[in-house]
């Protein structure tokens, strides 16, 4: 595979004078300051450069981008809400690239309530899509921290996962059917929306997941959900993650897979969040070492989810599993709850520099990776400050580390490489993955070799040659070019 990077480009000006005969001058962006806020990732950690940004507003235009930078061998990036956390999203310095946001591609195609799906623009903001499924009594379950922002296109290039997965799978699962744009201008359209078809390979898991080196997501048909009729969310104050782990097993065998949320956090995190999230506030009257946010939901009423978790947590009480407990009294106090959960990761930003790692071991070892990895990082850096939360249910922790409050922020920072290595290290002794959710991007690519089976590494170099074989996709994230 000859990458872009290696080949000729037109100049600048001509890419421009191509992308504006192509999509209008209000499809182009290419003032400094126009392109800057596409230009960085929002935790700063890559900055890049791009000759435009080019706004397609359909996929035909998408595909005549794709035709132009294919003839060209000029490097495409494509680009949803811009909330990744791997660098997937953002070009690198050379000022070659074309960032392709999907920003103007935001429809909300169809929606059919008795078969449960809806179709949408890859550029469609998350939030809109679950809120297009509850006008008609449905949920689209996918929920995360970013979804007032990020869109489908990117929740599918990254496969999302979220506080969603537990019950409904991550997003690989909530995916019937794509539209895709290949490299070469080709538009691939499996919108299907059928639960049944053995004609062949499933193309569709080829796209997601692969973080736009492999095309770019144009359309979505995605399942729908029957919106829960009951729903109960309570605030729980634990000893210790293994106590997390007993209520879990607790919760989930008498709802079933009506334990729709189950997340774990520490008391450095809430008191992050009290001191910087405006209105939060704690549920509990008395500081615990751990807090597990819980939510059960139920088809047939309010009351009946309120007898599962009410039952699960007077055991876990008697069993000595839980401290103690709040019980949201309104949807308004759920929220609440959940806008701690939610917050978490953004506070850390406030409290200066932190180093973040996105894993998950088998759910079992989740406290034994927990107790071994804060004694680990607290051992290298004494005084830091470990802010481990995340879905415990399905195994996933965002195992983040905030500076020493003396420290300086870039000394600390200059300490990223070795702290992954000993964290990961400790991930992979339990059979984990170095990236559960986030993606590979640019941060997480040149450790990808060393986690990953190399037969699988082979198959994935040989599919992306396949489909990409001038190297335009995406160039330098998730495999590194030979």
């Amino acid at each position: 595979m000859q990458p872009a990077d290696a080949q000729t480009s037109p100049n600048p000006n001509a890419t421009i004078s191509s992308l504006t005969e192509l999509l209008g001058a209000s499809g182009v962006l290419a003032d400094p300051a126009d392109k800057a806020p596409y230009l960085r990732e929002w935790r700063d950690l890559f900055i890049g450069e791009a000759v435009a940004v080019a706004r397609p507003s359909n996929a035909q235009e998408v595909c005549s981008i794709l035709r132009y930078a294919h003839e060209t061998g000029t490097p495409i990036v494509p680009q949803g809400g811009n909330t990744g956390l791997v660098g997937g999203q953002t070009p690198d310095a050379s000022g070659r690239a074309i960032i392709l946001s999907l920003a103007r591609m935001n429809a909300i195609r169809e929606i059919d309530p008795t078969g449960n799906t809806i179709t949408v623009d890859a550029g469609a903001v998350l939030e809109r899509v679950q809120n297009a499924a509850a006008e008609v009594e449905r949920l689209y379950p996918l929920a995360l921290g970013a979804q007032g922002s990020c869109t489908i296109g990117g929740n599918i290039a990254t496969n999302a996962g979220g506080t969603g997965v537990l019950a409904y799978g991550n997003t690989r699962d909530l995916v019937l059917g794509l539209e895709v744009a290949l490299p070469d201008g080709r538009l691939w359209k499996g919108l299907s929306s059928l639960r049944k078809d053995n004609t062949g390979y499933d193309l569709k898991n080829l796209f997601i997941g692969s973080e736009g080196t492999l095309g770019i997501v144009t359309a979505a048909t995605l399942k729908l959900f029957p919106r829960p009729k009951g729903m109960l969310t309570a605030f729980l104050g634990l000893e210790s993650p293994q106590q997390a782990l007993a209520v879990f097993s607790r919760l989930q065998g008498l709802a079933g897979s009506g334990l729709t949320g189950f997340e774990i956090m520490p008391l450095e995190g809430l008191a992050f969040v009290l001191r910087h999230q405006p209105g939060a506030r704690d549920p509990l009257e008395t500081q615990y070492p751990w807090y597990v946010l819980a939510e059960i939901s139920s088809g047939r009423s309010e009351e009946d989810a309120q007898a599962l978790m009410m039952d699960g947590l007077e055991a876990a009480l008697d069993a000595g599993e839980i401290v103690d407990a709040a019980i949201a009294q309104s949807l308004e106090q759920s929220n609440e709850f959940w806008a701690i959960r939610h917050g978490m990761s953004e506070v850390q930003k406030a409290e200066g520099a932190s180093i973040k790692h996105d894993v998950s071991v088998p759910v079992a070892k989740v406290p034994a990776f927990l107790d071994e990895a804060i004694a680990a990082v607290l051992d290298m850096v004494p005084g830091c400050r470990p802010v481990p939360f995340g879905h415990l249910g399905d195994g996933n922790i965002h195992f983040n580390v905030s500076q020493p409050v003396e420290m300086e922020r870039q000394a600390f920072l200059d300490l990223w490489e070795p702290m992954n290595d000993r964290v990961h290290a400790i991930v992979t002794a339990m059979d984990g993955s170095i990236s559960a959710e986030h993606g590979i991007g640019q941060l997480k690519r040149d450790l990808l070799p060393g986690v990953k089976d190399p037969v699988a590494l082979a198959l994935m170099q040989t599919l992306k040659q396949a489909i990409d074989p001038k190297g335009i996709m995406n160039p330098g994230k998730v495999l590194a070019l030979p």
